[in-house]
């Protein structure tokens, strides 16, 4: 889960882009959030409402005056949710809502709204480029409200331009940003995440199973909860967490170049890259031609990047977490790990098993303290590892200070 339960109202407007309302709507169910929903007249005239409320288990009011509505409705929703987020916003919403007009259930409700208000302009794209537009955005962000900016492309109406509604998804994300604690605000956090690759030749390399999602996750929650994040990142298939500085690199060679430029600047260090131990001595220039012999690789020791900053771990109050990923002896393997790179504090988790290996959405850890101490979390997703991580930090840089 990505923050404490909240709820959220989420207003659509009458636009063609209230066909992605439901998806919204699902995404922030599944994340365990309270969603209600209301609609202007003329957005129940691109989606039914009864949509709406199968997916958020509520009555969807599009009515102020309807006879099962609250009469203070429009009052309440706005002030006793967290958050409002209007997606998709036309430009006559945004129009009203910037010059306090309240003619309807929605506008009346965000009016009077004193939980934050994220807004989702969607719309023909000289709709959205007209000055009288960007004065009446700029007027609600200038009042407090988030402003999320459409995105580019082809639209309904057959024109190009800015005036997309953004990827639920990624509304979804600012809205979890929106709600998330930030007691993690001003701190600088290093991530590692998934493999390296270790060249062959131009055509084959040397890996391992990594696919960077506990790394990723990590990543995300510290940027949820207001962390300033880098994530430095072998080859993935993921898109690294909004609001993170990406740094791409391939080899272990790469990590460590990468990690050494910017670790004296960071409060925390996280090391969950599965970086190779080994790589080929030499990587040839042309892609080798298979012959009837056998071949063999000579393989030579890659830096350990963990034990080079453990050496070097003299920031006061600097956390440094590596991770271990074992087979057998799990407990002890980690324990000598942890001692012998000097951390103060590894993960440690069976990949042996199928729930809480590689490439899975679910983990299975041992978190191993400096003191000796262990704590042994439940099969959680790699999300509430995270989050259970992050907060195990924070009692670590409170002993520290």
């Amino acid at each position: 889960m990505t923050a404490e339960k909240s709820k959220i109202v989420i207003g659509i407007t009458g636009g063609i882009a209230a066909y992605k309302a439901p998806e919204l709507v699902r995404i922030l169910m599944k994340a365990g959030h309270d969603v209600k929903v209301a609609m202007t007249e003329n957005a129940t005239r691109f989606i039914a409402p009864l949509t709406l409320e199968a997916l958020s288990k509520h009555k969807v009011i599009t009515d102020m005056f309807e006879d099962s509505t609250d009469p203070l409705a429009h009052i309440s929703w706005g002030q006793e949710s967290d958050l409002v987020i209007i997606a998709p916003a036309t430009a006559n919403f945004i129009a009203k809502a910037a010059h306090g007009i309240a003619d309807d259930f929605l506008s009346t409700m965000v009016l009077a709204a004193t939980a934050p208000v994220l807004i989702c302009p969607a719309m023909n794209s000289e709709m959205y480029a007209n000055s009288i537009t960007q004065e009446n955005i700029k007027k609600l962000a200038d009042q407090g409200c988030v402003i999320m900016h459409p995105g580019e492309g082809e639209l309904a109406c057959n024109t190009t331009g800015p005036g997309r509604l953004p990827d639920p998804l990624d509304i979804a994300e600012r809205a979890f940003l929106m709600i998330s604690r930030q007691d993690l605000s001003g701190l600088k956090i290093m991530v590692t995440a998934g493999p390296t690759v270790e060249a062959i030749d131009p055509v084959r390399y040397i890996t391992n199973r990594s696919s960077g999602k506990m790394g990723y996750a990590i990543a995300r929650a510290a940027v949820m909860r207001g962390a300033e994040v880098t994530l430095i990142s072998g080859p993935t298939a993921l898109a690294p967490p909004a609001g993170s500085t990406l740094i791409s690199i391939k080899t272990a060679e790469e990590m460590k170049n990468a990690v050494f430029e910017h670790h004296e600047k960071m409060d925390v260090i996280i090391k969950a890259a599965a970086v190779a131990d080994y790589r080929p001595s030499l990587s040839a220039d042309q892609k080798i031609k298979k012959t009837k012999d056998d071949m063999s690789i000579n393989l030579v020791k890659n830096p350990d990047i963990l034990s080079e900053l453990g050496k070097s771990n003299t920031k006061p109050g600097r956390v440094l977490v590596g991770f271990a990923a074992e087979t057998e002896n799990v407990l002890d393997n980690a324990k000598e790990k942890m001692t012998r790179k000097n951390l103060d504090m590894i993960v440690v988790n069976d990949v042996s098993r199928k729930d809480a290996g590689f490439d899975v959405d679910t983990n299975k850890v041992n978190f191993i303290f400096k003191d000796g101490s262990n704590e042994e979390l439940p099969l959680l997703s790699k999300e509430e590892v995270a989050n259970h991580l992050l907060d195990k930090i924070k009692v670590i840089r409170e002993g520290l200070s």
